[in-house]
């Protein structure tokens, strides 16, 4: 165990870690004029003074499970006489102003998802602010593993999730996607392990454990992030890799081949790739997205493994944060929609220039599916249903719905149509130019628009319905339909087996993930066992190992009440932790008569799954929680 560090000790090291750097010429991020100077989301006090770097040094703690260390923040010149950080259950030992002077600092009262003010008296003169300070076992950001909970068995994983405004549960900062900062990182893991950041990062596991890190370009703290485990690396060309547990690289090597094609495609569009490197982390089944799109390393769940490369969307989403969200960034987050809609448009861009025109047209098609059922959900009229959200007083969480991403998807495919695709294309190279390293909200963005793409031709905002795409409910009346050709005969399918032809019978070659999601989403309302058994038995849903194609098979199975497929249904909800798959698999219990059976289930795995996913699976089934251990699924 760590030993804990007292109050005169902490002092002692920040003196020793900041003496020599009070007035160092540290790297800093730029400093654009500010958008934004308050965040409903954050505690700190933007408009008196930013942070421009962080420089970490913590130890991982696999026994304790908490990171311990020091925080080091460079201001930018200010003339404030106070910071105002964000904390959410950190343990503060000392503050020490430009490795000097004690600081006086207070804590606030907690606040129900924001955590605790820490406020830090200073002078007009204070560059440097140290915080010695530990994280809780319980950080929300944070989830730790046993080895038994690991693919490879041996050896404790680690990773985080910043995002949105949990990074205030393992670094003392401003959160708020309005402040970038650079930084730099050392951290201090058992041996054998490796650690990675958001940065730049070895290739192989330090022998003393310790592991240094670097991110020269100025990032929001939501893309801070952490790894450590048993780890290898493949490269995947001269700019890009894939980190993995030794069992699962080389598959994962394999199935994100075509990554490289994809930042050079990229590249072709929308200007030049700034982070240097592009690669990617696997994380193990309890990472509640699909991806996370943190700088220099996204970090991308197994279940896009499917072994034919056909869930590789999922890269080209993550790859196009590097422009949308990374490089040009939602000021708060009630302007998600700037960071996922466009990043979702770029995503089915680089689709089409890789895979051609009806690869694109068919996710272009499933993704509108589930966001005219994501307006079904949220009802006529549902403010939820802008763009352009208000999430004051509200979880953050609450607003990264298929609206974000599919209907701000849609709404660019609209301006792109206006105007048509040569002068969008040559806009959105020019605005990814015009606010790199900076975050912007929508009214910024509208500005710009209205400048740069709608001069000529003003009218175009009522022809297009503009304002109602961002601020109005519903999917406006401009939205452009397709239908890809490929779908007529995946429907045509459907019929024959539908009105009596058998499923074993049915013309499916070639077919493609994306034609089995539509398949399966479009079945008729009633269908009895037999029916059902007959599709499984040709199709082989229930063992499938594409969690996209198991997961809507296993949904579908929940409403039909196909008993053979329940014992495929626990293994999955017990294993797999990604939210994405998991929210609607116990809707469709808790609306059933199978309620006490998705009890009795969730109280095994609940214990596995990320704070985030529980955060949205509770509600659901009106769990009361007892204080059960968290533990990631084996």
């Amino acid at each position: 165990m760590t030993k804990p560090v007292t109050k005169c000790a902490s002092l002692a090291l920040l003196a020793i870690a900041l003496g020599c750097r009070a007035h160092e010429d540290v790297p800093v991020a730029p400093a654009p004029s500010p958008v934004l100077s308050v965040d409903p989301h954050s505690f700190a006090n933007l408009a008196e003074v930013r942070v421009r770097h962080l420089e970490l040094d913590l130890e991982v703690d696999f026994e304790t499970r908490r990171l311990t260390g020091q925080a080091t923040l460079t201001l930018a010149p200010h003339t404030a006489s106070r910071l105002v950080l964000d904390t959410r259950d950190l343990e503060i030992d000392a503050i020490v102003l430009d490795g000097v002077t004690e600081a006086s600092f207070s804590l606030g009262p907690p606040q129900p998802l924001l955590g605790q003010a820490l406020e830090i008296e200073l002078d007009s003169t204070t560059r440097v602010v140290g915080i010695s300070y530990r994280t809780s076992p319980r950080a929300e950001a944070l989830q730790w593993l046993t080895p038994e909970q690991t693919a490879g068995g041996a050896a404790p994983f680690l990773f985080s999730q910043s995002q949105a405004i949990l990074a205030r549960t393992w670094v003392p900062c401003q959160d708020s996607p309005a402040v970038r900062m650079t930084y730099e990182a050392t951290i201090r893991v058992p041996q054998g392990l490796m650690a990675l950041m958001s940065a730049t990062n070895p290739i192989r596991a330090a022998p003393d454990g310790i592991h240094s890190f670097s991110m020269p370009q100025p990032i929001p703290s939501y893309l801070l992030a952490l790894a450590v485990g048993d780890l290898e690396f493949r490269s995947l060309g001269p700019r890009s890799g894939v980190y993995a547990e030794p069992s699962i690289v080389d598959d994962a090597a394999w199935e994100f081949a075509d990554t490289e094609t994809m930042i050079e495609t990229a590249e072709g569009l929308y200007g030049p790739y700034r982070w240097e490197r592009y690669d990617m982390l696997v994380l193990p089944p309890s990472f509640p997205f699909g991806g996370m799109e943190n700088p220099r390393l996204t970090f991308v769940t197994p279940t896009i493994l499917a072994g034919d490369r056909s869930l590789v969307a999922l890269v080209a989403h993550e790859l196009a944060h590097s422009w949308s969200g990374n490089l040009v960034t939602n000021a708060t987050w009630n302007d998600f929609w700037l960071n996922e809609g466009f990043t979702s448009y770029i995503e089915n861009r680089l689709m089409e220039e890789i895979y051609g025109v009806e690869y694109a047209h068919m996710l272009t098609s499933l993704g509108l599916g589930e966001l005219r059922q994501t307006m079904r959900e949220l009802g006529p009229g549902s403010p939820d249903s802008h763009l352009v959200l208000d999430l004051a007083g509200r979880d953050p969480d609450e607003g990264m719905t298929d609206v974000a991403y599919e209907k701000g998807a849609n709404f660019l495919r609209v301006l792109e149509a206006a105007v048509g695709r040569e002068r969008f294309d040559r806009f959105l190279k020019a605005y990814f130019d015009t606010f790199s390293f900076q975050s912007i909200d929508t009214d910024t963005f509208l500005v710009h628009a209205r400048e740069h793409l709608l001069d000529e031709h003003p009218e175009l905002e009522d022809q297009i319905w503009l304002e109602e795409w961002l601020y109005g409910s519903g999917i406006p009346a401009s939205l452009i339909e397709v239908h890809p050709v490929a779908f007529d005969r995946v429907e045509d399918a459907v019929y024959s087996w539908a009105t009596g032809t058998a499923a074993a019978d049915l013309d499916t070659g070639g077919w493609t993930t994306h034609h089995w999601l539509h398949f399966l989403r479009t079945m008729p309302s009633e269908i009895d066992d037999k029916r059902m058994a007959e599709l499984d038995a040709a199709f082989a849903f229930t063992e499938s190992g594409n969690a996209e194609i198991l997961s809507t098979w296993l949904l579908l199975s929940i409403t039909h009440r196909y008993a053979p497929a329940r014992p495929a249904l626990e293994r999955f909800l017990l294993s797999v932790g990604r939210r994405k798959f998991l929210q609607p698999l116990y809707e469709a219990l808790a609306d059933s008569n199978d309620r006490a059976w998705a009890h009795e289930v969730y109280a095994r795995s609940r214990p596995g799954y990320h704070p985030l996913t529980v955060s949205t699976i509770d509600p659901i089934l009106d769990w009361v929680d007892k204080g059960t251990e968290r533990r990631p699924p084996a």
